[in-house]
């Protein structure tokens, strides 16, 4: 209960990658091939390695090159990321993303095998405090991906393996859709419920180049997730951002209509005070205050502030007095504030009157590498991940 405490001090959890927190309030640490976990009650974390993706190894020629987040879900149960390689072209296939299946044209064990590559663990909490692999995720709510054990990839059609790198997650923690889990990879945002899936949707432009009538869907990594406390899916690609209402049927999330359907955009644009379309804004988090102003964090531009005036534009206004441009995460909370982590100055706090800014000293640490808010509690957690372990803020 104490306003400010220091896990790595008091707890031993050392420096981890990343932390998540599941609905029985087990914290959940990422240190690499290691998983661990503090219950309640525990004073110091219990470690497991080698689970899942990360048993053979991370290496080009493993099932990931490394582990990137972790998640909680429901009590005992926690979501590990990965990344892979890009896929490459391969002879007698037009597209890149492409993989035939047994039977077809051009098909090869090997690059069928890219399918088992990289994406998302589902792991769970043992009696003794370890962790074993639950499963690795591959349900999904399509039937041309029926009893096919091969990973996430598009459920538009399962031959396109487009989400191979985990990027960030994020647990619904309240509302209708308390307990879905949003992940977001090196090609959009993919809904999980439980162990089953439906990806993925992205704000995307089509790039035509040298006069084609045909146009490259532009789909850059995407880092920028978060919940809007009507429960709205925020997403910020490199280049573009968006505002997703999700539905209460998963299998209508990939369903893009634009502005219409079941899961419909309600924004979906780009800061044009920054740079063009076609060039990065490095966006690393997508908020919105309980004012509902909305506010996003890049890593080469500092903090914007953003208020639609379409369906397609906003009005953008940079907040002014951060020591630095480089921001890596942002978190909303309950009181109006929005908590700000940067890369190489310390966490900082806007309050709610969106102009008076004060560094939390009390954080140690200069780079913060991740936020993650529990608002279900009280008083509510922040915790506050940095170079230099893990911090927990106890708010109001």
């Amino acid at each position: 209960m104490d306003a400010v405490l220091d896990y790595t001090r008091s707890f031993g959890v050392g420096k981890p990658q990343s932390v998540g927190l599941d609905e029985g309030l087990n914290v959940w640490l990422l240190d690499g091939r290691r998983i661990g976990v503090l219950r309640p009650g525990d004073t110091a974390p219990t470690w497991t390695t080698g689970i899942g993706q990360a048993r053979q190894g991370f290496g080009p020629d493993s099932l990931a090159i490394d582990s990137t987040v972790i998640c909680g879900g429901e009590a005992g149960r926690a979501y590990v990321g990965y990344h892979a390689n890009e896929m490459k072209r391969a002879p007698g296939i037009e597209q890149r993303t492409y993989i035939p299946g047994p039977g077809e044209a051009y098909y090869t064990p090997e690059r069928y095998a890219e399918y088992q590559k990289g994406d998302l663990d589902a792991v769970r909490l043992q009696p003794d405090g370890s962790v074993a692999l639950e499963e690795h995720i591959w349900r999904t709510v399509k039937s041309s991906n029926k009893d096919k054990q091969i990973g996430i990839h598009n459920t538009n059609d399962f031959h396109y393996e487009e989400d191979r790198s985990v990027l960030n997650c994020a647990r619904v923690t309240r509302g209708s859709h308390r307990g879905d889990l949003y992940i977001t990879t090196n090609h959009g945002v993919t809904r999980i419920q439980g162990l089953v899936y439906n990806s993925h949707r992205h704000p995307g432009w089509y790039l035509f180049e040298d006069g084609s009538e045909w146009g490259s869907l532009q789909c850059p990594y995407m880092y920028g997730l978060g919940i809007a406390p009507n429960g709205d899916v925020l997403v910020a690609n490199e280049q573009m951002i968006g505002v997703l209402v999700p539905s209460g049927n998963l299998e209508d999330w990939d369903r893009e209509n634009t502005w219409e359907g079941p899961t419909p955009w309600t924004f979906k644009s780009f800061n044009e005070k920054i740079n063009g379309l076609a060039s990065d804004d490095y966006w690393r988090a997508f908020e919105q205050t309980p004012s509902g102003r909305y506010y996003l964090g890049s890593a080469e531009f500092g903090v914007w502030a953003m208020t639609p005036k379409s369906r397609s534009a906003g009005n953008w206004s940079k907040l002014e007095g951060l020591p630095t441009n480089r921001i890596q995460a942002l978190k909303a909370t309950d009181d109006g504030a929005l908590y700000i982590g940067t890369n190489g100055s310390g966490l900082w706090r806007l309050e709610p009157d969106g102009t008076t800014l004060s560094q939390v000293r009390q954080v140690s640490g200069q780079r913060v590498l991740q936020l993650v808010y529990e608002p279900t509690v009280t008083p509510s957690m922040l915790l506050v991940l940095t170079d230099q372990g893990l911090s927990v803020l106890r708010g109001p």
